[in-house]
C-alpha cells in the first residue's frame, strides 16, 4: 500500500471545510480524491462510498432515513451515483445552519455539478484535484515561483529542487497508483482504467453509441493535446459528426481528462485565432494511448514537443489550484501565426507563458510574446516566462526570462 503523499490543496480543503457546509472535492477517478479527503478528516467523519449497481443503505431509494441514521459530518464519496442525497442535504444544511457538515465528491464534472448548483447554490465549496504534481510525488515542498511571479517577483525560492529526470516523469504521469509501479505494469494499469473509465463514467454521463468509436476518439485526441480542436476534423477521421465529435470531447472534459483554455480576446474583430486549446490532463495515459512503452523512446518521437507542453501547462494547473484565487488561463494565436501557450490573468494584469522543449533558449523563442505585447498595447502585461530546460535562469530581455521547468 502506498504511503499517503501530501497533496498542495490541503490547506484550501481545510479552510473550505472550515467556511462552508458542504465541501466538494471533484477529479477524475483514482487520482486520489478518497485518500485525499480521509486522510484530511477521517477523525471527523463517517464515510460512505456509493456505487453505479448498489444502493448502499437505500440512500437512493429513502435519502432522507439515510441522513437521519447517519449525522454530520460525512464524506459521500462518489456522490453522482447518489444525487437523491443532494435535495435532503440542502434541507439539513439549512435546518442546521452550521459549518463542515458534509464532504463530497465526484468525478464526473457535468452531471454533479448541475446537481449540486440546483441543490447546493451558495451552501458549496468547490475544489478540483487533478493528477499529482512533481513536488508531490517527490514529497517536495509547495512551490513558491508562479506565485512570486504574478506578484512580480522573479524570487527562485527553490531549495529543493529534485533530481528527477524529465522523461520518467512525462512518461509514468501523475496518477497516484502507478507511484510505485513498475515500468512493465503501467501499461496494464492504463488498458484496466481506460476500459474501467469508459464502461461506468462515459456511459453513465453520455449517450455513446458505440463505444469502441469511442475508444478510438480518445486515443485520437491524446494525439491531439497542446493543439487547437477542430471538431469537423475530428469527426471526419472517426466518421461522425461534428456535433457528435463536440458532444464527445465535452464528456471527456467533463469528467476530468481533457482541460480546454480559450483563446484570448478582448476585441473579436482584432486578428486573432479563436478556437480553443485543448490539454489531455496526464501526459502518463497520452503516452499509453500512443503506445509509447518507455521513457527512452519518448528521446526524438514526433509528439515530444507537445507532451512536454501538456506535462508543463498541467503542472501549472494543478499547482494554482492551491491558490486562493484562480486566475482566468488563456492561449493566444494570430491568423499571422504568432502563439503564446498560456495568458494568466490576475489582478487586471496578464501574464505570458511559452513553452519550449529545449535547452538553449534564445530572445527569438519569446517573439510570440512580443506579438501578443503589439496586439494589445492598452493591456497591462506583465513579465514574459518560457518555461523550458535550461539549467538555471536566464534573462534573454529586460521583459523576458527562461527558467528551468523544476522551478514549477
Amino acid at each position: 500500500m502506498n504511503r499517503y503523499k501530501p497533496r498542495l490543496i490541503e490547506e484550501r480543503l481545510i479552510d473550505l471545510f472550515r467556511y462552508y457546509p458542504v465541501v466538494a472535492v471533484l477529479g477524475a477517478r483514482q487520482v486520489g480524491k478518497t485518500t485525499l479527503v480521509q486522510n484530511l478528516f477521517a477523525a471527523q467523519v463517517e464515510s460512505f462510498v456509493f456505487d453505479p449497481v448498489i444502493d448502499i443503505e437505500n440512500a437512493r431509494l429513502d435519502p432522507e432515513f439515510f441522513l437521519q441514521n447517519h449525522p454530520p459530518p460525512v464524506f459521500l464519496d462518489e456522490i453522482q451515483y447518489a444525487p437523491e442525497l443532494l435535495g435532503p442535504i440542502k434541507r439539513q444544511v439549512d435546518r442546521l445552519q452550521q459549518k463542515g457538515l458534509y464532504v463530497l465528491s465526484g468525478s464526473q464534472h457535468l452531471s454533479v455539478m448541475r446537481d449540486i448548483s440546483d441543490s447546493l447554490a451558495g451552501r458549496v465549496g468547490i475544489a478540483h484535484l487533478y493528477p499529482m504534481t512533481r513536488r508531490e510525488l517527490a514529497g517536495l515542498r509547495k512551490g513558491l515561483f508562479l506565485e512570486n511571479w504574478v506578484q512580480g517577483k522573479t524570487v527562485f525560492d527553490d531549495e529543493e529542487p529534485g533530481q528527477e529526470l524529465l522523461y520518467p516523469l512525462v512518461w509514468r504521469g501523475g496518477y497516484p497508483a502507478l507511484v510505485d509501479f513498475p515500468a512493465s505494469m503501467v501499461a496494464g494499469y492504463w488498458q484496466s482504467y481506460l476500459q474501467t473509465y469508459i464502461e461506468r463514467d462515459v456511459r453513465s454521463v453520455a449517450n455513446i453509441g458505440s463505444l469502441q468509436t469511442f475508444g478510438k476518439f480518445i486515443q485520437l485526441v491524446a494525439a491531439l493535446s497542446a493543439q487547437e480542436i477542430n471538431y469537423g476534423h475530428l469527426g471526419r477521421e472517426l466518421g461522425v459528426d461534428r456535433k457528435t465529435a463536440q458532444s464527445w470531447l465535452e464528456t471527456i472534459q467533463s469528467t476530468f481528462l481533457w482541460f480546454s483554455i480559450p483563446a484570448f480576446s478582448r476585441n473579436p474583430v482584432k486578428r486573432i485565432a479563436g478556437r480553443a486549446k485543448g490539454y489531455f490532463t496526464d501526459t502518463g495515459f497520452i503516452c499509453h494511448l500512443q503506445r509509447i512503452g518507455s521513457p527512452e523512446a519518448l528521446g526524438g518521437h514526433p509528439l515530444w514537443g507537445a507532451l512536454f507542453e501538456t506535462w508543463v501547462v498541467m503542472e501549472i494547473i494543478k499547482t494554482i489550484q492551491a491558490w486562493p484565487m484562480l486566475p482566468n488561463m488563456y492561449h493566444f494565436r494570430s491568423y499571422g501565426g504568432a502563439e503564446v501557450d498560456i495568458v494568466m490573468e490576475i489582478n487586471g494584469m496578464l501574464y505570458p507563458i511559452e513553452v519550449k522543449a529545449k535547452s538553449n533558449p534564445t530572445r527569438n523563442d519569446g517573439r510570440g510574446i512580443g506579438a501578443f505585447r503589439e496586439c494589445f498595447p492598452k493591456e497591462k502585461i506583465g513579465h514574459g516566462l518560457i518555461i523550458c530546460a535550461v539549467e538555471k535562469p536566464l534573462a534573454l530581455s529586460d521583459n523576458l526570462i527562461a527558467v528551468p521547468w523544476r522551478v514549477i
